[in-house]
């Protein structure tokens, strides 16, 4: 050992000339051969010169030698620099496959139309820069090819999602089911968790195919291996939202009970906050208005006008005819939220040339013309549109339920104030309304059966949305912790709510921020505050996720694609529907060998 500490084993610069090495990251290796030397000493390297190179070298001199040495270092940079060229191309053939495979699977385009892509982009390559026509041949999108990155895609994301999964102080669950084009129903699970710095990740966290039954049993099983996969603890699980289905909502064999069993199996502290989609409330609470006589008639009137061709074209000749703003009427589709809406207003803007145009085809107009009728479309279409409002107010990622609620609130206190006014005969918020009122007597239009209808629609609004309403004090210590009554408030957190709200430096940042960024600035010291915070900032208001990766499903999964397996579906509708969270295609990349696509270029 002291022998060996005793030798010198530094590279020494003379050696490249007198033995034709050179030192190369840590190791002596040959310019001739290019062989590494295992240990730095000169015994080593002087054998491997003379058994290897001596006699080829032996006649030079030292300066011969020396600009030998130079030549061949030169020579090794340049091969370094061509290896180095040919692994960078690799690499960004590779990193462009996944690139473009991300895109196309959030188009919902076919695999096999990647193979039309790269003819088009060889053909734009040899017009615009045909030099780089070897670098855009190396980039593989054959069928194959992509649908392997899609999963490579989809993989990595669920992998971040499981990383993150580990800081999450609280997370709930939005859970969905509906059928794709062959009939299989299809289970749509979002989780939003929250992190110690009260960070939201809002992401897709399972899409299972439910080949058979869709019991609340199957439905529970599915759910919980989605959490269990991503080794979520269920004392972390603090909301469930769902559609309100009874397989979903079942207290002893819907979904929500089996949570809501498992948690106490489990002994978790926490209780497990159940929501109705506010979304799929607020149009079950527009039924209240009992006014589907007139909805009845609409849609007829809009079927017999679609419905044949010869009827749709010569309807649309007429309005132009007529010069009429608008050129055509909508279908009306049940399953849209606004389409409703929009089937109306078109109606009621069109109700004249409508009646002219069914009087030609022999149709009798004199529902559609009387005032009674009039007066009810008018009202429906304005209730319809404040309805809609609504209804986008609540759409959209990210929401905090804190905020939904309040839009909600504001929607009934709306109403009162239009129930007020109605029975005033003041409809001054209903623009159809007013328009009716002023062509027909206002003896005759019916201000206070409209005032009727707008109180039974806020009483359906009230008891819908009670439990809502049961969690103000929990919404309140979100939205606005500074106006929060603290002996109305939890005893676990009234302490730190004291000192919140006595400290001006918080209130300043309360102001600066808003309500929902602020949480982010509760200070360490106010730990049972910041897990409230946490809680709520979880919370899913509504189902609209699941809707809209259902609505991305029906895009993809089309009669003409039925044979997409469900692998292949899952992976594009992850990617499709990542908002938190993007894939890192540089490690992909790194892990992945260019392979040239298969594809014939030579066109």
């Amino acid at each position: 050992m002291a022998k060996r500490k005793a030798e010198n084993r530094s590279f020494l610069d003379k050696w490249e000339a007198e033995y034709l090495f050179t030192y190369v990251k840590d190791k002596p290796v040959c310019l001739v051969c290019g062989v590494n030397v295992a240990v730095s000493k000169e015994y080593n390297i002087r054998r491997h010169y003379e058994t290897k190179h001596h006699d080829k070298y032996k006649d030079l001199d030292m300066t011969q030698m020396s600009q030998k040495v130079e030549e061949m270092k030169i020579s090794l940079v340049s091969q370094q620099n061509m290896f180095k060229k040919a692994t960078s191309q690799s690499e960004t053939a590779v990193k462009a496959s996944y690139i473009v495979a991300a895109e196309i699977a959030k188009s919902a385009r076919l695999f096999n139309e990647r193979e039309f892509m790269k003819k088009c982009m060889m053909k734009v390559c040899d017009l615009v820069c045909p030099e780089k026509k070897q670098a855009f041949s190396n980039v593989s999108l054959s069928r194959n090819t992509v649908a392997d990155r899609t999963c490579d895609l989809a993989t990595n994301l669920y992998d971040q999602l499981m990383e993150k999964g580990k800081d999450f102080v609280a997370f709930s669950l939005a859970v969905d089911e509906s059928c794709d084009a062959s009939d299989t129903a299809q289970l749509s699970v979002f989780i939003r968790g929250v992190d110690s710095n009260l960070c939201v990740t809002e992401e897709l966290l399972g899409f299972k195919s439910m080949h058979n039954t869709t019991t609340g049993n199957e439905i529970f099983e599915e759910v919980s291996k989605c959490v269990t996969e991503i080794k979520l603890p269920c004392d972390k699980l603090v909301g469930l939202t769902t559609d309100g289905a009874p397989a979903m909502c079942g207290k002893k064999s819907g979904l929500v009970g089996m949570v809501r069993e498992k948690m106490r199996e489990e002994n978790c502290a926490g209780e497990l906050t159940v929501y109705h989609c506010i979304i799929h409330q607020e149009a079950l609470c527009a039924k209240a208005l009992k006014m589907e006589h007139v909805m009845t008639t609409v849609t007829q009137v809009v079927n017999f006008i679609r419905a044949k061709c010869l009827n749709h074209r010569q309807f649309k000749s007429f309005l132009e005819e007529c010069g009429s703003e608008y050129a055509d009427v909508p279908y009306h589709t049940e399953v849209r939220w606004l389409s409703r809406g929009k089937v109306l207003n078109r109606c009621f803007e069109l109700r004249e040339e409508i009646c002219q145009f069914l009087e030609t085809k022999g149709k009798d107009t004199a529902e559609l013309r009387e005032q009674k009728f009039l007066c009810e479309l008018a009202f429906l279409c304005d209730i319809s549109s404040h309805l809609d409002a609504l209804n986008l107010q609540l759409q959209g990622r990210g929401r905090i339920i804190t905020d939904m609620y309040a839009a909600v609130r504001a929607f009934k206190t709306k109403l009162c104030l239009w129930e007020n006014q109605m029975l005033q005969g003041n409809p001054c918020h209903f623009p159809c309304c007013q328009s009716i009122k002023a062509q027909i007597s206002t003896a005759v239009f019916p201000c206070a059966q409209f005032a009727e209808k707008l109180s039974v629609l806020a009483a359906e609004f009230s008891r819908r949305f009670a439990n809502f309403d049961a969690q103000k004090c929990k919404f309140e210590l979100l939205s606005n912790p500074f106006a929060v009554d603290v002996e109305n408030a939890p005893t676990n957190i009234q302490m730190e709510l004291i000192e919140l709200q006595c400290n001006d430096t918080l209130k300043s940042k309360y102001d600066a921020v808003g309500a929902a960024q602020f949480p982010r600035f509760i200070p360490d010291t106010m730990p049972q505050l910041r897990t409230q915070a946490a809680q709520m900032l979880s919370m899913f208001g509504s189902t609209y996720l699941c809707e809209q990766l259902f609505s991305s499903m029906k895009m993809t999964k089309t009669t003409h694609r039925r044979r997409l397996t469900d692998e292949h579906l899952r992976s594009i509708l992850r990617i499709s529907s990542a908002q938190s969270l993007s894939p890192d295609i540089d490690e992909l990349a790194s892990k992945k060998r260019c392979q040239v696509s298969g594809l014939d270029t030579s066109d």
